[in-house]
């Protein structure tokens, strides 16, 4: 009897392992590195790529892109368009915050109106003139004139909705208490480090299959290849292209890459002496050999870039001015603007190897031309802040055109009202520009919003206050286990219904 008795503890003991043993497996959170941490949980404080591939998890919009970049429901069901300056979005019913709450028309409008005095996103609703409340799940955005990008410009995460009620409450602490409708929910942050998100159980889609999700941040890129490698991630953002070769070669690993819609660009402060003299700014682009830039900083993963616009934008003008690698050139336009031996000057990144590289080559290929450039590496707010606030010289960035629409990719980048923080850290400034963007802004006729930033484009490129180097690809590496991961243009990653393999 004795016997039996233990044997059957024995058995009891080993089912409760087994369970907890499950439990545990289940419980195991996806594990994400990316190379620099978010700035804010408060979408309209920040949009640089680290910061909303976080909070995107979080929040929904009322609009969204696919794959294929189109518009598609959001938390708005439906719409339609009442005339050129009226358009009705009908809401989700029964759509719950984090917080309980349940959306309302009321939250669209104080987003908006919220969105109005935030200089990081004001740019991107700058033509709504009213947002009615029509009912609990009707609202009307009416614009000032036409808007050509309104839809894409809805879709962007700086758009997304907020609660009132938790905006109000957080009592200027918002950054730090976010909350939205989407599939993850905020836990905890360890700034500088990793963030905690949780599976929101009343995801109006479902809930999502991983209970929990740790997003951290390696700066080192091999550091991050290598936190793969070990099983530490499973998934890494961004991977170095010193260490594709290496993954493709790793049986356990996926690798998955594409041409994304961005840039990668040296911008150049054209307040500050001699970047205001647009022959400087012409010799610095002369004396960039962009080859060894692929070569070498992308091991030949990007191609050479002649405008702002990548061409999978409407509206990229493939027939600006190019400007060739040309030393010679490149001294005789100093000379004519008064620097026949050059000037010092300044070369800020942040900490990423790519950049560090460009830099690198830069300050090589600077020096032919008698332009002695240091190298200034600051950490990734510190960069974003210290670029907004003007006080570079020059500096490597990237922009991803994330709409799909030519506005986002020329507008908060060149258009003298968005200096600083919403995008135009060359601090540019020129009235013909300027009117074309408005014009092609408030603008339905697609036509003449081409031909506009067509034209615009042209003028840039002439006017140089920043040099497009190359369009890059976008890459990311997971292990093999992990399912329902896929790329998307605007390198903001949906995580939702990712999952981990049975087998």
């Amino acid at each position: 009897m004795i016997k039996k008795i233990f044997l059957l503890i024995i058995g009891m003991l080993t089912l409760l392992g087994c369970e907890k043993k499950e439990e545990k497996k289940e419980e195991k959170p996806l594990v994400i590195v990316q190379g620099s941490d978010a700035r804010t949980m408060d979408p309209q404080k920040a949009i640089d790529t680290p910061t909303v591939r976080v909070y995107n998890q979080i929040y929904d919009g009322l609009l969204k892109k696919d794959k294929d970049m189109n518009i598609v429901p959001g938390l708005a069901e439906s719409w339609k368009k009442i005339d050129e300056r009226k358009t009705i979005f009908n809401l989700r019913k029964n759509v719950k915050f984090h917080n309980g709450e349940t959306l309302t028309a009321k939250d669209v409008k104080f987003t908006l109106d919220r969105m109005k005095n935030q200089p990081t996103v004001s740019f991107l609703i700058s033509e709504i003139e009213a947002v009615n409340v029509i009912d609990d799940y009707t609202v009307e955005i009416v614009t000032k004139d036409g808007f050509g990008p309104l839809l894409s410009h809805l879709s962007h995460p700086g758009a997304v909705i907020l609660n009132e009620k938790a905006v109000v409450d957080a009592n200027g602490k918002y950054d730090q208490n976010p909350i939205g409708t989407g599939p993850y929910i905020f836990d905890k942050w360890l700034a500088g480090d990793r963030i905690f998100l949780k599976a929101n159980p009343d995801y109006y889609l479902g809930k999502t299959p991983i209970e929990n999700i740790v997003i951290k941040s390696i700066p080192e890129g091999t550091n991050r290849t290598i936190a793969l490698e070990t099983g530490e991630a499973d998934i890494v953002y961004d991977v170095e292209p010193v260490d594709i070769d290496k993954i493709k070669g790793n049986e356990n690993l996926k690798f998955l890459m594409e041409q994304s819609l961005g840039n990668a660009y040296l911008g150049l402060n054209t307040q500050h002496k001699p970047f205001d003299d647009v022959r400087v700014r012409q010799a610095i682009a002369h004396a960039i050999n962009v080859d060894d830039i692929i070569e070498v900083a992308y091991k030949n993963t990007a191609v050479p870039g002649n405008s702002p616009l990548s061409p999978k934008i409407p509206g990229y003008n493939k027939d600006v001015k190019n400007y060739e690698y040309n030393v010679e050139k490149a001294k005789n336009l100093l000379a004519e603007a008064g620097y026949p031996n050059g000037f010092k000057t300044s070369i800020w990144i942040n900490d990423n190897t790519i950049r560090k590289d460009i830099a690198t080559i830069l300050q090589d290929q600077f020096k032919t031309i008698g332009i002695d450039a240091t190298i200034e590496t600051l950490e990734w707010g510190a960069y974003i802040d210290r670029t907004a606030a003007g006080e570079h010289d020059m500096y490597i960035l990237g922009w991803i055109t994330v709409t799909g629409d030519p506005d986002y990719g020329l507008y908060p980048v060149f258009h003298s009202s968005a200096h600083g923080r919403p995008g135009n850290r060359s601090f540019y400034s020129n009235a013909t520009v300027d009117k074309l963007l408005d014009e092609a802004r408030v603008s339905t006729d697609q036509e003449k919003r081409m031909a506009n930033y067509k034209e615009a484009q042209r003028i840039i490129q002439e006017e140089m206050p920043s040099v497009t180097m190359v369009y890059n690809n976008q890459n990311v590496a997971t292990q093999k286990y992990v399912e329902n991961f896929v790329l998307h243009p605007t390198g903001y990653f949906d995580l939702y219904n990712v999952k981990f393999s049975n087998k």
